[in-house]
């Protein structure tokens, strides 16, 4: 089940508000808990989010008691083998394959829904309970609540215990979180909805032309861009929206990427969950940049291999994490002196990120190379024809509406006309006639519209 389907919208979510609300307070994390486990089982089979979940409870209550590392070395060994089971292991099989000719079978397995994040939130959970940073969970539903909470189950943010705890035990619903909760799922509903699956829908388009050009290539490469950005960031909204309803709060996953003016700024903006989950918990362990360069080196490095690896059992993956590595590397040692808040460093930057999403979305190392050439005019192809003017005419509109909405600007305009008493009143009646009108035309392009993928699914 996905946040932007009939079905979640207008069955499923109606009827846990309901149950939610009419229930005694302390029935709430059960009622969640129910509702998490239909929301996930409802297209998926596996049960190793249960196991994951029943296994790491007890560890953090033996990792709490017996003040011992190694209960904790086998829970990070544990949950990174079940991670690598599903994820990794026909991967290792088709190098080793590859290099040495052997004909290893591959294991018949399906990708669980949402492992990349339950497991990260698992492991986060064991370490955070060893540093003794948070105390282990008592109540084996409260931490099953937890980790199947519905709104990050599948596709994050990465929650972190230590940042819910309290409210697992005792939060406390009221009406103004309640209504930003509401503004705040049909605004990433509307991202998700009428411009990443607009805009995704081009791509495809851009990407079946028979007569292609170096113009259509470009297109594509920033569509790819904006619809992943707000296919996911959209999900960021919802699911902080939808926690906002019981009580929870979300720390920001997105904070305007695509205003960044270097490539370090960039990744302080983007999927902040996932950069500071290894900030935390794999570079500072390391040393961080407290050590002799070639360390320092070796600690970027591994991070951002393991950032690129994490997205995907492919070696595109990998290469996304080393291509940000390299740049990284760049600006740290020389560049960043140059790179002021300017035209000149956000082009840089955009131009970065764009090219970096075309080794991300290819699938496989020779496609990459194969796309460079055709869209930096190497392989002959003209720049530009009739067909692609056309494609470019009819969605030149959703490109700047994008392009809009990828930065602050209707924000700080909102907050400054809030800032006046002559506009508060008309803002009050505007802002619930606006978010009604968008609720509606979301509804209606689902319900004539098929395409409607959710991106970050797959990982």
């Amino acid at each position: 089940m996905v946040f932007s389907s009939i079905t979640f919208i207008y069955y499923f979510l109606p009827m846990l508000l309901i149950a939610y609300y009419i229930f005694p307070r302390k029935c709430r994390n059960i009622i969640l808990l129910i509702f998490s486990l239909v929301f996930y089982f409802y297209e998926e089979r596996n049960i190793i989010l249960v196991i994951s979940c029943i296994a790491n409870y007890f560890l953090g209550i033996l990792i709490e008691k017996n003040k011992s590392k190694q209960y904790l070395i086998w829970g990070i060994i544990g949950n990174i083998a079940i991670l690598g089971y599903y994820k990794y292991s026909n991967f290792f099989i088709e190098n080793i394959n590859s290099i040495t000719n052997a004909n290893i079978s591959y294991f018949n397995i399906i990708l669980p829904l949402g492992i990349s994040f339950f497991t990260f939130q698992n492991l986060s959970y064991i370490i955070d309970v060893y540093r003794g940073e948070i105390k282990p969970q008592k109540s084996i539903f409260k931490y099953a609540t937890y980790i199947t909470l519905f709104p990050q189950l599948i596709a994050g943010p990465i929650v972190r215990y230590k940042d819910v705890d309290k409210e697992l035990d005792n939060r406390k619903e009221n009406f103004d979180d309640f209504a930003i909760g509401v503004k705040r799922f049909i605004i990433g509903l509307s991202k998700k909805v009428l411009i990443a699956n607009t805009v995704g829908n081009m791509c495809v388009i851009l990407n079946d032309m028979a007569n292609k050009t170096i113009l259509s290539h470009i297109l594509e490469a920033i569509g790819y861009t904006v619809q992943l950005y707000f296919d996911f960031s959209g999900y960021s909204d919802m699911a902080i929206g939808l926690a906002l309803f019981f009580g929870f709060h979300f720390k920001e996953n997105f904070n305007y990427p695509l205003i960044a003016t270097s490539i370090t700024d960039f990744w302080r903006r983007w999927h902040i969950s996932l950069s500071s989950f290894f900030r935390d918990y794999v570079y500072i362990p390391l040393g961080g940049n407290r050590v002799k360069l070639i360390k320092w080196v070796r600690n970027l490095f591994i991070v951002w291999a393991l950032t690129g690896f994490w997205h995907g059992a492919s070696w595109n993956f990998i290469l996304w994490g080393i291509y940000f590595f390299i740049f990284l590397l760049l600006e740290k040692l020389f560049l960043s002196k140059y790179l002021k808040n300017n035209i000149i460093s956000h082009m840089y930057t955009l131009i970065i990120v764009i090219c970096s999403f075309v080794i991300f979305n290819m699938p496989n190392l020779a496609s990459i190379g194969e796309y460079f050439k055709n869209m930096f005019g190497i392989s002959g192809l003209p720049f530009t024809n009739k067909e692609t003017l056309y494609y470019l005419k009819n969605y030149i509109v959703i490109i700047a509406i994008s392009c809009i909405a990828a930065t602050p600007i209707i924000k700080t305009i909102s907050g400054k006309m809030q800032n006046k008493k002559m506009f508060t009143k008309i803002t009050n009646i505007l802002e619930p006639v606006c978010l009604l009108t968008l609720l509606i035309v979301c509804t209606a392009s689902l319900l004539s519209n098929s395409f409607n993928p959710f991106i970050y699914f797959r990982f």
